[in-house]
């Protein structure tokens, strides 16, 4: 098998996996603290990359600018809050599935953002992939399931309001960053993200960190597996032109960051979760596929 056909698979399998992770370093550091030291090394890393490539650096400020502000909301506050949200004790598989209804928050929002009008079926999506959202996680939010370990409201809030974040990030990303070298534009956003969260994690957090080969071994799949790989096999999806592929798999990162929660930290698969999961996801299908074309 070709890279071409396994690249979209591996590119959403590492995707998946940030929340597995987000639950395996908070027993070796503050969330917010390991996310300053990820972004630091991943910024230093695509720095040397984008030297040793060539890439083209922004030629106005203003530009700098809006790549440093979708790295504040696409990565300080969105992933600021679900790391935070995780370290709180919203399980992993809960914050994947909030997480994974972000189209449909850029779908509910683009009307009135962008001007862009919403089908039948798109609407018919949105509601059923809140529906979803809410049969997921309001039993565990209220302690209704049975033998089911009850989680906190504000920080599911929070988790949705990082949701919120990376909606309006893509939105700007969209907007003004349609143009430029993808390498570079990467970089300046990891720096956006160190200018909201290092704030963050010295007011909220003690700056904990155990120092050890287990946080080494976090961080380094955090930084090369999530930050620059999945980046790198974004760059590589975009070039050969399989974007759509890679977007269609999506949908499959709630179900496949609840499977890894449940075999990693034995985190429950209850049935209300599962349905709703599938519920969401299909919802976020509906939502973002295209109308099948007219016969005249």
């Amino acid at each position: 098998m070709t890279l071409d056909r396994l690249a979209p698979a591996i590119f959403v399998l590492l995707w998946s996996t940030g929340w597995v992770i987000a639950k395996y370093a908070h027993i070796y550091a503050d969330p917010l603290t390991f996310l300053v030291l990820r972004y630091i090394f991943a910024t230093l890393l695509f720095v040397g990359f984008c030297l040793a490539t060539g890439a083209a650096w922004p030629k106005s400020w203003v530009a700098v600018g809006h790549a440093m502000v979708s790295g504040i909301f696409l990565h300080g506050l969105y992933l600021g809050a679900v790391w935070w949200c995780i370290g709180q004790g919203v399980p992993a598989a809960i914050s994947g599935i909030i997480a994974g209804l972000q189209p449909l928050m850029t779908a509910a929002v683009a009307p009135a953002l962008l001007g862009e009008n919403l089908s039948g079926q798109q609407k018919f999506g949105l509601i059923l992939g809140f529906l979803g959202i809410g049969l997921a996680v309001l039993p565990k939010v209220l302690a209704i399931d049975s033998g089911a370990t009850p989680i906190h409201l504000f920080p599911v809030i929070v988790n949705v309001l990082g949701m919120a974040a990376v909606t309006y990030g893509t939105i700007h990303q969209k907007r003004h960053l349609q143009g430029g070298d993808i390498r570079t534009t990467a970089t300046l956003q990891y720096i956006g993200a160190l200018i909201v969260t290092l704030p963050a994690a010295l007011l909220l957090e003690d700056i904990r960190v155990v120092w050890n080969v287990h946080l080494f071994m976090a961080l380094g799949w955090a930084v090369l597996g999530l930050s620059m790989g999945a980046v790198v096999l974004l760059l590589y999806l975009i070039r050969r032109g399989q974007v759509s592929r890679a977007a269609s798999l999506i949908y499959l990162v709630p179900p496949l960051a609840a499977i890894q929660a449940w075999l990693f930290f034995d985190e429950a698969l209850t049935t209300p979760m599962i349905i709703g999961t599938f519920i969401a996801v299909a919802g976020v299908y509906l939502t973002n596929r295209k109308p099948a074309p007219t016969n005249v």
